[in-house]
């Protein structure tokens, strides 16, 4: 789960971008005693995430707003669907409307990527992992995103884990010097994993004793063979240029886990409509 603070931090900068003095045009066309509601609807088959989001928006703009959630976080939706509705003062309505959206048209986008990539590695052992490819300040809740999609969290920050890169390995000047740098440095109950990107550093990795070996852009043919090499040695990971569409050949070479960048960075934001709800009845 997102700690609240995280939502009330980012929400309450997002007003102050957004409102800045005021709405002019809000503000200038409904009185302050004016109500009504808005109805927050799908308009492409999605995975609902982020409606903390709405409430926590019309919580810091006006307690007196009702949001009430009908597809909670993690439902697959459809076009037409309602996701919440929400009631209240007509001004806060409308004020909130676009910081709102955003955040949740963003959360929903990662989490429908995500479930879609999840159900192409249906029947395979292989895990989906996030990565640190998120947009700066948001990487609660995109990572949270993917959870919802059902992909699992990767380490998530550099605090975490160790992962020995190529720029580690050529700054130390080999792979066995920087694995030993890292194992004398931080002990013995620090998950180590390291990246290779060729097949004949995948021995003298293993002869350092990595808990993980990070396969970077590998094609399929070796990443398979790469595979075969370690043969349960060490717990292995794909990398690197991953697309969604190429996700079940990756994991059909026996590779334990594969990470994608593309979930949190490449996601485009799914279309969610705001509608002013009309009572047919005036």
């Amino acid at each position: 789960m997102v700690p609240p603070w995280v939502w009330q931090d980012l929400i309450r900068r997002a007003l102050i971008e957004d409102v800045g003095a005021g709405d002019l045009t809000t503000n200038a066309i409904f009185s302050p005693e004016s109500t009504g509601a808005l109805l927050f609807c799908a308009r492409q088959p999605l995975v609902s995430c982020g409606m903390a989001a709405v409430r926590e928006t019309y919580q810091q703009l006006d307690d007196r707003v009702v949001v009430s959630v009908v597809h909670n976080d993690g439902t697959m939706v459809a076009p037409g669907d309602v996701l919440a509705r929400i009631s209240g003062p007509s001004r806060a309505l409308l004020t909130g409307e676009r910081v709102a959206l955003n955040i949740v048209q963003r959360l929903s986008a990662i989490a429908t990527v995500t479930r879609q990539v999840v159900r192409d590695l249906d029947g395979l052992p292989t895990l989906l992992l996030d990565t640190r490819k998120t947009t700066p300040g948001w990487r609660t809740l995109e990572r949270w995103a993917t959870s919802v999609g059902g992909a699992k969290n990767h380490r998530f920050n550099l605090h975490d884990a160790v992962l020995i890169k190529d720029n580690h390995i050529a700054g130390a000047g080999g792979i066995q010097a920087a694995i030993h740098a890292v194992k004398e440095s931080v002990g013995p109950t620090v998950h180590i994993e390291i990246e290779v990107d060729r097949l004949d550093q995948i021995e003298e990795a293993l002869a350092a004793g990595p808990a993980g070996i990070l396969f970077d852009n590998m094609d399929v043919d070796t990443l398979r063979t790469a595979v075969f090499m370690v043969g349960g040695r060490a717990f292995t990971e794909a990398s690197g240029g991953i697309r969604p569409d190429m996700v079940r050949a990756i994991a059909e070479t026996g590779v334990n886990a594969l990470s994608l960048g593309w979930l949190t960075h490449s996601a485009q934001a799914v279309d969610i409509g705001a509608d002013w709800e009309v009572d047919d009845g005036q």
